[in-house]
Order: structure tokens, then sequence, then C-alpha cells
């Protein structure tokens, strides 16, 4: 009765048994409990239609192959901003349906970067849409595949159509207006969603695993030469953070994104400006796209760093600047900004 070389039956229930059960020990049961205990974040947006159906086409493209979107608590993720992910940051990506899992968005490798912050990092429209129609438009050394079925050639640009000024050299010999399709517009409102929420009531998140010293501070007390030997690596900074729209070159993007190189901010004798554009961010409105405030995130020898070698860089020959420098211009903007948010 219980011959398994006689009864196949037996043989093939026990082994289907077997198989059911370890399935429900191992993949479902801990993803029952991991979805039950975990929630998004206090203070996390609720993903609309148009993010959820973004999010579906960042699958659909295969973005999922090159990029994640989980920073490690290994100190070589600290460049990607933020703190290092927990459960709750992905709680709102819930099952299709009873028949379909949870969408897959975290990636298998960083053959990109991760993109756990990009709608922190980067929360242009434009630069997001340059880069799918063509991500060497806007980074030279990329090797990302360009997406230009994501956009259309059209001979009258509508009200509410976001065209996009793109080079001859990219253009395949097409000369009509180029605007992104809903696709387009909806992978780019997803990737910009991408954020991470403050954890609540001051809690603080595992610290990053450091593989080498901190950076040293500065502690020279006003701009001059040699005052930037003891900052930061400001061309790995700007690489991280200002070369997406700016180029490695300085030269900008004509119609997106201004140049440092030559430029008469980045070269003034009194760098103030320079620094008070990066801590607040710049609205040249129809000129280029909007820049976002990045100084929250940055230290003032970080920020002294970036400034430094923009000044210091592509024929600019500007006098280097120090954290001390940006931390005044620093509590001046603080001071400034909340005396106008008292009046």
């Amino acid at each position: 009765m219980f011959d398994f070389h006689e009864n196949h039956q037996l043989l093939v229930g026990t082994a289907g048994g077997i198989f059911l059960f370890l399935s429900l020990l191992i993949a479902v049961k801990p993803a029952y409990t991991v979805q039950e205990n975990n929630a998004p974040l206090p203070g996390s947006l609720p993903a609309n239609a148009e993010i959820r159906a973004g999010m579906n086409v960042f699958i659909e493209e295969g973005c999922v192959a090159c990029h994640t979107q989980q920073v490690r608590n290994i100190d070589m993720d600290k460049m990607w901003g933020g703190r290092p992910g927990i459960p709750a940051d992905y709680a709102w990506r819930q099952r299709i349906d009873n028949l379909r899992a949870t969408p897959s968005t975290l990636g298998t490798e960083r053959t990109g970067p991760d993109l756990t912050e990009i709608g922190e990092r980067q929360p242009s429209e434009t630069w997001h849409y340059l880069h799918l129609f063509n991500p060497r438009t806007v980074v030279k050394e990329s090797i990302m595949p360009a997406h230009p079925w994501l956009f259309q050639s059209v001979a009258t640009v509508g009200q509410y159509d976001n065209e996009l000024t793109v080079l001859d050299e990219y253009r395949s010999g097409d000369r009509g207006h180029i605007v992104p399709t809903e696709k387009a517009r909806q992978l780019v409102a997803y990737l910009v969603s991408l954020k991470q929420v403050d954890l609540p009531g001051g809690t603080t998140a595992p610290p990053f695993i450091a593989y080498k010293k901190a950076s040293p501070t500065v502690g020279a007390n006003a701009p001059g030469p040699g005052a930037a030997t003891a900052l930061p690596d400001g061309a790995a900074l700007y690489t991280t953070h200002c070369q997406a729209c700016h180029q490695a070159n300085g030269e900008g993007l004509k119609g997106a994104f201004p140049p440092l190189k030559s430029s008469a901010v980045v070269n003034d004798a009194n760098a103030e400006l320079l620094v008070q554009i990066i801590l607040q961010g710049y609205n040249a409105r129809e000129e280029y796209a909007v820049m976002p405030a990045i100084g929250a995130k940055l230290s003032d020898s970080e920020i002294a760093a970036i400034a430094t070698h923009e000044r210091t860089s592509w024929g600019n020959k500007a006098a280097p600047l120090t954290a001390d420098f940006v931390k005044k211009i620093r509590e001046t903007v603080k001071t400034e900004t909340t005396g106008t948010a008292s009046r």
C-alpha cells in the first residue's frame, strides 16, 4: 500500500504535498507576514493612477534590469542620498490582484544608478524626458539605451504638450516638434514620485557601514588661494549632484540647463549668489528648467567643494571658497526665509 515504487499516485501526491508545504513555508508565509506587518510611513503620499501606470511602464520597458530602487546600508550606497531602505518604503506596492503578485521594481543590479531618491535628486521633468528620449543628450557617457518610441513628432504643439528642445545630432533627421506620449508622461510621473519619507518621531534608520574615513572639514575663515586643499572631492560631488544637468564639460544644455563655463555668476568675485542658488535653487522661468534646492542635503564643506570645482574648472579662474563662507550664506538665507515667513 505504501510502496512508492508501485503506487505512482502516492509518489506523485507525496512529492506534490512536500512541494506545496515548502512553498507555503518558504515563500507564501514570509510574503504574507511582510505585507501584513508593514504599512507606508506617515507622510507618504498615496500613489495616484498616473504614478501606478508609470510603474507599470517602468516594468514594461525593462528598467528593472539595470536600476534598483533600494539603498543598502553600506557606505558605497550613501552617494545616492537618503537613508538605508526599510520595508515600509515599499509597502504601497500592493498585489495587482489575487492571481498576480506585487510588481517587481527593486531591480537586480546596478548597471545604472539607484533610483530610490531620483525624485529628490532630479525633480526636473524636462531632464527626465530628455534622458528617456536619448540619455546622451544629458549624460554624454551614458550606456543606457534611448527610448524614442515613448515620444512623437508633431507639426503643431498643443497647449499642454511638453515640447523637448533636442539638438539636431540626436534627431535622426526629424525636424518636427518632439513631445512625450502618454506612456512617457506616466513614466516620468512615477520617477519624480520616487522619494524617501523621513522616519517619524526622530527615529533613525540603521547607519551606513563605513569602509573609509570621513572627509576632513574646513577650518579656513574666508575664500582665498589654497583654501580648498582641505575640502572634500569637489569633482566627485559635482558628478553626483550637478553633472547630469550642467554636463561634464560645464557647458550645460541649450534650452534646458545653463552653462557654468564662463558663467558670470560662477566667476563673480563675490560668490554669494552662486552659493544662494545651490542652497535655494533657481527658477529661470521660460529660459531654463527649474533648478531644485540641494543645500539641505549637502554640508557646508561639500557645497564649498562643488562651488570651488565650478569656479576653477573649464577655464574658470575664480577664487576657491571655504566651508565658513558657505555657512555664513546659509545662516543669512535661513534668517531671511524665517523673517519672510513670520510677516
